[in-house]
């Protein structure tokens, strides 16, 4: 069972800058497909991003396509959340998720982090 840990949120002013990573305990890191998603307060969780194993595709929601880009790095079993242009709606607990297989549905995934919070304050 893979472990997944995240961090790098923290408070930030809106139009601003974050990294986040997660960082997976597996040796077959490279079999999964990795997402990132958010749960902002009284909402639900909802995607975000996620990147194919080998780097070769991905997907993001609408509201973060061309501010948030994911990476990963296979050789540090570490997937990469970089968030530009950030805006006050981006706050909440972010989420690593590993899963087998590519999809751009996500429905379902084999691993959850536990979550590191984004504040951007406006």
């Amino acid at each position: 069972q893979v472990q997944l840990v995240e961090s790098g949120g923290e408070l930030v002013q809106a139009g601003g800058s974050l990294r986040l990573s997660c960082v997976a305990s597996t040796r077959t890191f490279s079999s999964y497909a990795m997402g990132w998603f958010r749960q902002a307060p009284g909402k639900e969780r909802e995607f975000v991003a996620a990147i194919r194993w080998n780097g070769a595709s991905t997907h993001y929601a609408d509201s973060v396509k061309g501010r948030f880009t994911i990476s990963r790095d296979n050789a540090k079993n570490t997937v990469y959340l970089q968030m530009n242009s950030l805006k006050a709606e981006d706050t909440a607990v972010y989420y690593c998720a590993a899963r087998l297989g590519w999809t751009t549905a996500w429905s379902s995934v084999n691993a959850w982090g536990q979550g590191t919070q984004v504040t951007v304050s406006s």
